[in-house]
């Protein structure tokens, strides 16, 4: 029996942008919510927060030039659905990280007295580009519906995306910071997960109603027994950290990496929930995967290319986070 490569060919990338997807909201969300907690850090501390970064944040946002990408070159019909509904996002989106990868640079190259000035730029651009990202999750999920339903949860997932960044955040400065700004960041943490589990729940709660597809996935037998660890695992997950909050940090600082390992793990659940409810569609109940894949001939040779710069990917971001290991130093630029 021959292996069905048209058939098969739009699944492998459909989990590899899923792949992308996930490793980027992980690895560039921590990165966005240091810059969103530039709003409550002191000078110092904010030059502490850019160096538990400075090494990685361009590396992170490689994932998302893959995933958009493969999204592009995959599913050239999806793309161009999607870029249509989500055009104006996507654009606020691209001025954030331009805004946060100026003042990244600029703020350590001007005078003294106007680093404030970058400062504020550098949040500005963080939290604009993670209430776009939530925005268009929001949309997204509600089938690309922009009328004032669609836009006002979008408004609520921004939100909510916004404060689990900032969560990835406090929980990265844990691990990679000590003294006050390991405190602070514990308290930081404890409020973030608050707002970051009111937007999983919605998330949660909107998704099933809005198709009576994506519903019968969720709620008809067995369906539902199936996937019943999934949001009692999360759930868990979120109640033991929480709970960890107030033990934090540890003597000798002992499983510091903890609370942002968890945070991995319930964002893995979460992204894990949607791609059941949206599969086989990339866009949701109007194009599935194999309608808006490229030809298989193009597929093949794209996956010749991917299978070529993936590895270089992991092996760098693997390679990166091995060198920087450890707690961040004091910030200098000689």
């Amino acid at each position: 029996m021959s292996f069905d490569w048209p058939t098969a060919l739009p699944l492998i990338f459909a989990g590899l942008m899923g792949l992308a997807i996930l490793i980027y909201v992980i690895l560039d969300g921590f990165d966005l919510g240091i810059g969103i907690l530039f709003a409550a850090a002191e000078d110092a501390e904010q030059d502490t927060m850019i160096a538990a970064i400075g090494p990685f944040w361009d590396a992170n946002e490689t994932w998302l030039v893959l995933a958009v990408g493969l999204l592009l070159v995959a599913f050239p019909m999806a793309h161009g659905t999607i870029l249509t509904a989500l055009y104006l996002p996507v654009f606020v989106l691209l001025v954030g990280l331009i805004l946060r990868g100026v003042a990244f640079d600029f703020r350590a190259k001007v005078p003294a007295g106007k680093k404030r000035r970058w400062n504020r730029i550098f949040f500005l651009g963080s939290t604009i580009a993670s209430l776009a990202q939530g925005y268009m999750l929001g949309v997204y999920v509600l089938g690309l519906d922009v009328g004032f339903g669609g836009m006002a949860f979008g408004a609520l997932v921004a939100l909510c995306l916004s404060a689990a960044y900032a969560a990835m955040g406090s929980a990265w400065l844990i691990y990679k910071t000590e003294g006050d700004l390991q405190r602070k960041a514990v308290r930081w943490l404890r409020t973030a997960l608050v707002l970051t589990a009111l937007g999983m729940v919605a998330v949660s709660l909107a998704t099933p109603f809005a198709s009576p597809r994506i519903f019968d996935r969720w709620f008809l037998w067995p369906e539902i027994l199936y996937l019943s660890p999934l949001p009692i695992l999360s759930a868990l997950l979120f109640f033991w950290l929480w709970r960890q909050t107030f033990h934090l940090p540890k003597p000798d600082d002992r499983h510091a990496i903890r609370p942002f390992l968890t945070l991995a793990a319930i964002f893995t659940l979460g992204f894990a929930g949607l791609a059941w409810s949206f599969y086989p569609y990339v866009v949701p109940d109007k194009l599935t995967i194999w309608q808006a894949a490229s030809a298989p001939e193009s597929l093949a040779v794209i996956l010749v290319g991917t299978a070529v710069v993936l590895p270089i990917i992991i092996f760098y971001s693997f390679f990166a986070y091995r060198v920087f290991s450890g707690k961040a130093t004091d910030l200098t630029y000689d």
